[in-house]
């Protein structure tokens, strides 16, 4: 009884380091993943019909020969994850005539087939969340948490590169590039969904505001989508400096904390999560301001994430909580329906909708 007792005690014990293994090993499988991004995995397997063998994608993505047996590991974890596939196995090219040897043949996955390049794209996102400047500041998660001489307004990001991103983003061009077609490839991917399935959402809005919308791509889908809604973009002085002519959408330079210009709707994406709760009631009552009441049709539209909202399962509820994690990293937070409601309605607002259609996102519309 006592060796049994042993040996149930060192189960436990060794499940409970593989635990610990399998956290602490979690940064590869983002890693791998940022590998597969540089060197266009997908596109190489795309580019063979969807089937591709090692050797075949070591040549498509132009590989050092001795790191071959490498990308054969990358491979395997990338498979094991999920990323791609093994979808069998088919005759490898002989040009030695050493026999008919059979070799794994890789295939893509819903997961990578968003990686290739083209719409819908994520991998323009993906890139910017994989970066090193994004990456290196959780390296100080633990300093920052214990805050030391910092300012307590000082974020996780300003604590490792001295700027907020937006900032950094200005000064340094190739971080502001990453920036920029990271937003901008997110915004396409999930504005290509609303459109389709929250188009109740917009049917009777005469017109739309979309605040710190940037170059306008929420904006130019939504009126897009629906002809018949006026839409236009408020943001900053030297966003809307570098915004794209001959479109529907009007551009506006104004800041969102001094006034929003007038609008049937307000359209806030991701937005609110970047700021704490005295500044989202704070351009929350400044769309208040802008809008009609709720039975002329007024409505402020949030696209953000609502921690809890959606299914139950664990890879949604962890992945909403891991972002809501990295969020804090500039301040943010991601909020939960009662995190919600408290800034909704101290905002003066007097009712609002959840309605979890969108991946860990969801659409939450604010009425008057």
């Amino acid at each position: 009884m006592a060796l049994n007792d042993s040996t149930t005690n060192d189960q436990a014990l060794l499940d409970a380091q593989r635990e610990l293994w399998h956290h602490t090993l979690g940064y590869i499988k983002s890693m791998a993943l940022k590998a597969a991004l540089d060197l266009r995995v997908a596109d190489a397997i795309h580019h063979h019909g969807g089937a591709a063998t090692l050797p075949q994608i070591a040549t498509r993505v132009a590989l050092e020969p001795s790191k071959v047996p490498c990308l054969q590991r990358l491979m395997r974890v990338l498979t094991v994850t999920g990323v791609f596939t093994v979808l069998g196995h088919q005759p490898a090219d002989d040009d030695d005539g050493d026999g008919d040897e059979h070799v794994a043949a890789y295939g893509l996955t819903p997961a990578s087939r968003l990686l290739l390049v083209g719409s819908p794209s994520v991998s323009p996102f993906l890139a910017l969340m994989l970066d090193t400047t994004f990456v290196s500041p959780f390296f100080g998660l633990g300093t920052w948490l214990q805050r030391g001489k910092l300012p307590p307004e000082q974020s996780l990001f300003e604590m490792a590169h001295g700027k907020k991103p937006w900032d950094l983003a200005t000064r340094d061009p190739a971080f502001g590039s990453l920036f920029n077609e990271g937003m901008v490839a997110d915004s396409g991917f999930v504005m290509d969904i609303v459109v389709r399935e929250c188009a109740d959402v917009f049917r009777g809005v005469g017109s739309l505001v979309d605040v710190a919308g940037g170059l306008g791509g929420a904006a130019q889908a939504i009126s897009k989508a629906f002809p018949d809604v006026k839409c236009s973009v408020l943001d900053l002085p030297h966003i809307v400096a570098d915004a794209p002519a001959g479109t529907d959408v009007k551009y506006i330079a104004g800041d969102m904390f001094e006034s929003i210009p007038a609008g049937n709707a307000i359209f806030l994406k991701w937005v609110l999560h970047d700021w704490g709760d005295a500044e989202c009631v704070k351009i929350l009552k400044n769309c208040r301001k802008a809008i009609p009441s709720r039975e002329e049709g007024g409505k402020v539209i949030i696209l953000d994430m609502v921690v809890g909202a959606g299914p139950p399962d664990l890879k949604h509820r962890e992945t909403q909580v891991l972002f809501d994690l990295f969020i804090m990293f500039v301040n943010g937070i991601e909020r939960n329906e009662q995190g919600w409601k408290k800034i909704i309605f101290d905002a003066g607002f007097s009712d609002y909708k959840i309605i979890p259609v969108l991946g860990v996102r969801s659409i939450v519309e604010v009425y008057p």
